[in-house]
């Protein structure tokens, strides 16, 4: 699996440099998954609307469910602009862990009361999955684990593959926060990917994979936590989730770039018009996609409203298109 995943990371900038104007709609989609599928495996959720919205922060958050998932708008995209300059410590842990609550003002602290992992079986019943690192001893663990990780991380003796998985295992096992702690072990999954030279998840969205494979998931947790206290567990199962589900999002990225490369220039105008919210100019259609002539930008909508799938809004300069419900 790691071989494979070096190949892929080989042909990964060779990629990206040829098709950046395909990957502009990857990217958008990409953080639009991302911010849903980690908040939904936790059980919260929006309409897709307020969803894409939201991300695209042409809105507000309403209620708290929605503030949860800014705020995790808002570390993802710390990630994706900031990675390189991200040091994984303690303090850093707990910045983030704020900003992930910043429309709900209880982040940014360590948990500050002993808890158990639960898990519920057909029937409702709930049991013990898994207890934690006691609340005190948090910091301790925290501290421990980023330095020695960041050693280990930093000799290049170890495959980074291998080390990343292990590392997100440890914190999960550690669960160092009253809440949040799956958002954050799937934001630092990106983060230390992105660090190790593995950037797919900006057009693939890694996960939407892990919610798709959620009972996978939580299997591989479990088998690798027993007996992690005791430092007999085994890191394997989790560790080889992990690197299938980022070969999974590297078979999907090339997939994907095969595909746009085919998509008429008509195609990419519709679908930039069907993710917009609101109307759309002519002007932003061109900024969005230089490499489309403006004949072209202006025979497609004049298509598009001939078959009613758009409007025009307005007039002169100040004409726009939406399109018809």
């Amino acid at each position: 699996m790691i071989t494979r995943l070096h190949e892929y990371k080989g042909r990964q900038d060779l990629l990206i440099d040829a098709n950046k104007d395909e990957l502009k709609t990857l990217v958008d989609i990409a953080k639009i998954q991302s911010v849903g599928a980690s908040n939904r495996i936790e059980g919260i959720f929006t309409s897709d609307k307020r969803l894409k919205e939201l991300t695209e922060e042409k809105s507000t958050p309403q209620n708290r469910s929605e503030g949860e998932i800014a705020g995790y708008r808002e570390v993802l995209k710390i990630i994706h602009e900031n990675h390189d300059y991200i040091t994984l410590t303690s303090n850093i842990l707990l910045q983030l862990h704020r900003d992930l609550y910043i429309y709900a003002p209880s982040g940014g602290n360590f948990k500050n009361a002993d808890n158990v992992i639960a898990e519920t079986d057909s029937e409702g019943n709930q049991s013990a999955r898994f207890i934690p690192v006691p609340a005190f001893q948090i910091p301790e663990f925290m501290n421990n684990l980023c330095k020695e990780f960041l050693k280990v991380f930093s000799e290049n003796k170890t495959d980074k593959l291998l080390l990343i998985p292990m590392f997100i295992l440890d914190f999960l096992c550690i669960h160092p926060f009253n809440d949040g702690n799956g958002r954050m072990s799937r934001l630092l999954t990106l983060l230390l990917l992105y660090q190790a030279g593995y950037t797919v998840g900006k057009y693939i969205s890694i996960e939407m994979l892990i919610e798709k494979t959620k009972e996978t998931y939580y299997e591989a947790l479990q088998k690798s936590s027993v007996g992690w206290h005791e430092n007999r567990n085994t890191y394997e199962p989790f560790v080889s989730y992990t690197l299938g589900i980022l070969l999974k999002a590297y078979e999907e990225f090339e997939n994907r770039i095969g595909y746009l490369k085919k998509v008429k220039k008509s195609e990419k105008i519709k679908m930039l018009i069907d993710k917009t919210v609101g109307s759309i100019s002519k002007k932003q259609i061109m900024e969005y996609y230089p490499e489309i002539s403006k004949v072209t930008v202006e025979r497609t909508l004049i298509n598009l409203v001939k078959t009613g799938y758009i409007k025009k809004v307005g007039s002169g300069r100040n004409s726009a298109y939406i399109k018809n419900e």
